[in-house]
């Protein structure tokens, strides 16, 4: 319950004594912060238009509308965080970002201003900004739903355009990112069958059962590769999701005839094997 508490307040911004007040009535986490959007209307944000323009243009390709690669990077040097960092991916989805490395206008004005909702303080500046990073790097790693949307959004923003898939390189490396801090913050925390409601949707209680580890990753890593995967299909990312949240740490409670993309099964194979060498 303390951990359900502090997600709530971190996401919607509430006391600890008001998060505790919605999850007792309302149970999980997604349906009361639901109802305490739906009860309190939200803050007009006080970030400044004209501060945010002005940050803008000092990232922004002189010979382009858009931040790109060089500014990027002197955004990350200012901020003091790595290009690479886990939290930057939040920051790319909450500011709508096109591209890996490319911010647009109006995207960062207006995702800058509904951080500024949520937070007690107008986000508009390089220190408010760095403060956040912390907040978003915390939901991330708590939260399910928020990173069920980041993973996804990571997906769009990084395949070259015109084509479907995401190159195999490219998709370990954003998986090397995002799965440890899910893993580790709970937001990927394994569900069993039993963890589930009618609508298939995770209860507050987490799982007894042991689940997916930091070895299962490098397995799948291992398997990709041995297997010649090239590339990694919007299916296949979207689907892993799950597949990690649910599978034992056996692999024994796959379902084979569920509708998992043939690569999971192969997948499941090849781990059994590894399971039962160990």
């Amino acid at each position: 319950m303390d951990s359900q508490i502090a997600q709530f307040a971190t996401i919607t911004g509430a006391s600890t004594k008001e998060a505790k007040k919605y999850l007792t009535k309302y149970r999980r986490l997604d349906t009361a912060v639901d109802a305490f959007y739906n009860n309190t209307p939200p803050p007009k944000s006080s970030a400044s238009t004209t501060k945010l323009n002005a940050l803008f243009d000092k990232y922004k390709d002189p010979d382009g509308d858009d931040i790109a690669v060089e500014g990027t990077i002197k955004f990350c040097e200012d901020l003091g965080v790595d290009p690479e960092d886990v939290v930057l991916l939040a920051v790319a989805y909450e500011l709508k970002s096109p591209s890996m490395g490319q911010w647009s206008r109006s995207g960062w004005v207006d995702g800058w201003k509904a951080l500024g909702r949520i937070v007690p303080h107008s986000v508009d500046t390089i220190p408010t900004m760095k403060a956040q990073l912390s907040t978003l790097k915390q939901q991330l790693a708590q939260d399910a739903d928020y990173f069920k949307n980041v993973y996804n959004y990571t997906f769009e923003f990084s395949r070259p355009p015109g084509q479907r898939s995401l190159g195999l390189d490219l998709a370990q490396g954003f998986w090397q990112l995002l799965i440890p801090i899910g893993l580790h913050g709970g937001a990927l925390s394994h569900m069993s069958a039993d963890d589930r409601d009618d609508d298939g949707d995770q209860e507050m209680s987490a799982s007894g059962e042991d689940g997916w580890a930091d070895e299962h990753t490098t397995w799948w890593f291992e398997y990709l590769v041995s297997s010649g995967t090239k590339g990694v299909s919007k299916d296949v990312w979207q689907m892993f999701l799950e597949f990690v949240r649910t599978i034992d740490s056996e692999f024994t409670k796959y379902d084979e005839e569920g509708a998992w993309p043939s690569t999971f099964d192969d997948f499941v194979q090849y781990a059994r094997k590894r399971a039962n060498s160990a």
